[in-house]
């Protein structure tokens, strides 16, 4: 079957890691791209996970800065669909390519830049590479959290128990204090994922506009996006349920190790399985979890930090007496979310993510046979297909010029039509998510414009009164409705005729038995498009629970994370990418649906899965088919970095961080700390001799850095030319007090009912033609159901049955509630993704 993108040509211009992913994307779904590279090549192209982002792509050699070259390029600009750059702000202009320019002589065109800092703001000249903009926004403090949770942190407030000192071997991290560098490039990642999904909406306005736009993101927005959970600030952080355990550093995150060395992540912590299970000499997966009054079930508020410690010794000591295979096993005989901590290269190795197709084995010109990251999303009518490994450079660039010769402009398709309400404006999505994965989807799509719908349970109160839930769920409207009752079905069903999306990230089984799987609505509703969102590929897992936690797992992200190659502990950062990245693999597999729904009027299944989100988030891996890996950085055992020009170095008083690219930032390096062995010709002046003797490099440079203030080494390093950000721990404060950020929209601020006030991460992108927006602070839960059961044609005196037949509830429905009925930390409702 052809791809959803079948007959669209992009120009990849990109490098790095965002935009190469992101092309990556749009080639797996059927769009013709071309990567012109500089003579030479990508100077990137060294990059092991280039061989993964370089499927699929034709490479043609174009010097931009050649008049020939130039009009060449100008020529296939013409009649392309996309075009995807990461040139600093200003580049562009002065070669002659830049939107403006661009687009003038091909409207059509949907042009993608994806920036360090965005443009014309006070950072946009600062170099964009990925350690460095998480050191710039204070991204390296936030990966194992903060004392209290990062809300308390950046709104300057009180944390929880601030005189508790918790025993260090049960929490994360290395054992020392300070930022840490994680081995993800979320930054990177983030944006890669918004600049597929900006296109992916591009493309369905363009349907309805005839036009194309100009689609910009950034890493610092990537950066942003990553700590979407915990990056809030509010006025009463005292209001009930808000605050959470799980934000806090000093709380144990469920990894334990086990009595073969390897490791497994249990999420959530579950007291009573572990004890009851590992009590004897085998373990026994039947212990009875369906006691609701269970004392050793966790709850979601801060105190519980207590009961985590109290139960921490007794269950690593328990974890310890049988291998980790045993345990993940055990955990799905029991239906408990528990999965091995593995290597990248493992999960490639994974014959059942292998059989599933999101890993994929691709034949390198280069590598030979290797296994990459696989298809992340399918859509029924054109599920994607991984195409030939890595052109090497050029090789396409005869063919290029000539296509180029006869290439026909695209022509001038403007309709006049507007959509001042985003590129999704028009379009309704029914939100049935639950926790995180399914309903950040939907809050995306909000973002991009349309209609959102959070169809919530009775009790779902509780967990939206929660920062995690908020985080996910701005820009909603919100009705409360009791599924199970059979008075239900009526409202449900008009809702779902209303409807062009519906997405949920249920077990699919508990779908059906609610009468919303998409056979049962298929026939009836044949322009719906129906999202379905797992925690695990298909096959003997599919059904199991799953979450972000054990997506990192099983695809490589925590052991990658915590430099386990070197041997560190495994760690799952607070910052991690599988949640939000499943949450953008259904946004932007649902925006390429309705683009086709435009053209054919006939919606379609998509499906994508936590751990596909986790796949690519350890992408920047490759391995043979046998589970052997090439050679690639390594995070170091105490989190500080890949090696001695990439990695944060302490300073007299704080922390910078050096990302030191080529043989020029070596010697300037060399020059302002005066270091002679690390100058050209001496000891350590080539690459290899500095790989050789990385260790003693980095105390050098330690030393020298040690004795200056962190100010001071970044002012003597930034006036020679080293890439280099002061890495500090108020950062993410500075950021919450930059205008800029808050113009742009990177951030937001609301008055809340619960908090006085709110503040959340914002934009991830911005659109030219139909902007992106904000549409309203976090729900409550039931606060429209009135007025939706109204529009569906339901008059007041129906409405009130229903009220009071317990079919439906509004906002003031917890009032009634007992606080015994509120639903655990283990509740489907509140970690089944």
């Amino acid at each position: 079957m052809a791809g959803v993108l079948d007959g669209l040509r992009v120009l990849d211009l990109s490098w790095g890691s965002a935009g190469p992913m992101a092309t990556m994307l749009l080639a797996d779904h059927g769009a013709q791209v071309t990567k012109i590279e500089p003579p030479g090549g990508d100077p990137f192209r060294s990059q092991l996970g280039y061989h993964a982002w370089g499927r699929g792509k034709r490479s043609a050699v174009l010097d931009l800065k050649d008049a020939e070259d130039l009009a060449t390029f100008l020529q296939l600009a013409a009649a392309a669909d996309v075009l995807v750059e990461s040139f600093r702000p200003g580049v562009t202009e002065r070669l002659g390519i830049d939107f403006a320019s661009l687009s003038a002589d091909n409207p059509r065109l949907i042009h993608c830049s994806i920036t360090g800092y965005g443009r014309g703001g006070s950072h946009s000249d600062r170099p964009g590479y990925d350690a460095l903009v998480a050191a710039r926004c204070g991204l390296h403090w936030e990966q194992g959290g903060r004392e209290g949770g990062s809300t308390a942190h950046l709104s300057q407030k009180p944390p929880f128990a601030p005189d508790f000192e918790a025993p260090r071997e049960g929490q994360q991290g290395p054992p020392r204090e300070g930022p840490i560098f994680p081995a993800s490039r979320f930054p990177s990642l983030a944006a890669a994922y918004a600049a597929t999904m900006g296109i992916s909406a591009a493309l369905r306005a363009r349907e309805l506009t005839g036009r194309g736009q100009w689609v910009e993101t950034s890493l610092m927005q990537g950066a942003l996006v990553a700590r979407t959970m915990f990056f809030h600030v509010v006025e009463n952080i005292d209001a009930p349920h808000f605050t959470s355990w799980i934000a806090d550093s000093r709380a144990p995150k469920g990894l334990f190790e086990c009595s073969d060395g390897r490791w497994v992540h249990m999420w959530p912590p579950n007291p009573r399985f572990v004890l009851s299970a590992g009590e004897g000499d085998e373990l026994d997966a039947g212990a009875d979890l369906s006691v609701r009054e269970d004392r050793e079930r966790l709850g979601l508020g801060p105190e519980e930090l207590f009961v985590l410690h109290h139960y921490q010794e007794p269950m690593a000591a328990t974890a310890r007496k049988f291998t980790a295979d045993a345990w993940t096993q055990a955990g799905a005989d029991a239906d408990v979310c528990i999965q091995k901590v593995r290597s990248p290269e493992e999960a490639l190795s994974d014959p059942l993510l292998f059989d599933d197709g999101c890993v994929a084995e691709i034949e390198d010109p280069r590598l030979g046979a290797i296994r990459a990251v696989g298809i992340t999303y399918k859509l029924a009518n054109s599920p994607g297909v991984v195409g030939a490994g890595q052109a090497p450079v050029g090789r396409d660039s005869e063919a290029v010029r000539s296509e180029a010769a006869t290439a026909q402009k695209q022509p001038d398709t403007n309709t006049a039509r507007q959509l001042p309400g985003g590129p999704l404006e028009g379009i309704r999505v029914l939100d049935f998510g639950l926790a995180v994965a399914g309903p950040y989807g939907a809050q995306l799509l909000s973002d991009l414009g349309a209609e959102v719908i959070k169809v919530n349970a009775l009790h779902d109160w509780y967990w939206h009164s929660n920062h995690i839930a908020m985080c996910c769920n701005r820009g909603k409207r919100s009705i409360a409705v009791n599924l199970k009752h059979p008075d239900a079905k009526d409202a449900v069903e008009k809702l779902i005729a209303s409807a062009d999306v519906l997405i949920h990230n249920m077990r699919y089984p508990a779908a059906v038995k609610l009468g919303i799987d998409y056979a049962s609505l298929r026939d009836g509703h044949p322009t719906l498009v129906y999202c379905h969102t797992r925690g695990h590929e298909h096959g003997p897992r599919e059904n199991l629970p799953g979450n972000d936690q054990t997506g990192a797992c099983l695809a490589g992200v925590e052991w990658e994370d915590g430099g386990c190659e070197r041997g560190g502990r495994p760690m799952w950062s607070l910052t991690n990418m599988g949640d939000i990245g499943n949450g953008f693999l259904a946004a932007i597999a649902i925006c390429q649906a309705l683009y086709e729904r435009e053209k054919t009027g006939r919606g379609q299944w998509v499906e994508t899965a936590i751990v596909n989100a986790q796949l690519l988030s350890a992408s920047h891996s490759v391995a043979r088919a046998d589970g052997s890996g090439f050679e690639r950085p390594r995070l170091d055992p105490m989190q500080l970095g890949f090696s001695a020009g990439v990695r944060l170095y302490p300073t007299a008083d704080g922390w910078l961080c050096l990302s030191l690219v080529t043989d020029t930032h070596w010697e300037a390096l060399a020059r302002a700390l005066e270091l002679p062995e690390l100058r050209a010709g001496a000891r350590f002046g080539d690459a290899a001799a500095r790989k050789a003797g990385d260790t003693e490099v980095a105390q050098q440079i330690e030393r020298a850095l040690a004795t200056q203030s962190a100010a001071e080494g970044f002012a003597t390093l930034d006036a020679a030319g080293v890439p280099c950000e002061i890495s500090s721990e108020r950062a993410g404060i500075d950021l919450w007090n930059d205008p800029e950020a808050h113009e742009r929209q990177w951030v937001v601020k609301y008055p809340h009912p619960m908090l006085e006030e709110l503040g959340q991460v914002g934009l991830s992108l911005s659109l030219s033609d139909t902007p992106s927006r904000v549409q309203g602070r976090p729900l409550l839960v039931g606060e429209d159901t009135r007025d939706i059961l109204g529009e569906l044609g339901y008059d007041a005196a129906a409405i009130d049955a229903l009220f009071e037949a317990g079919v439906v509830g509004d906002e003031r429905v917890h009032a009634a509630l007992p606080a015994a009925d509120a639903p655990a930390v283990d509740s489907p409702r509140a970690t089944e993704d």
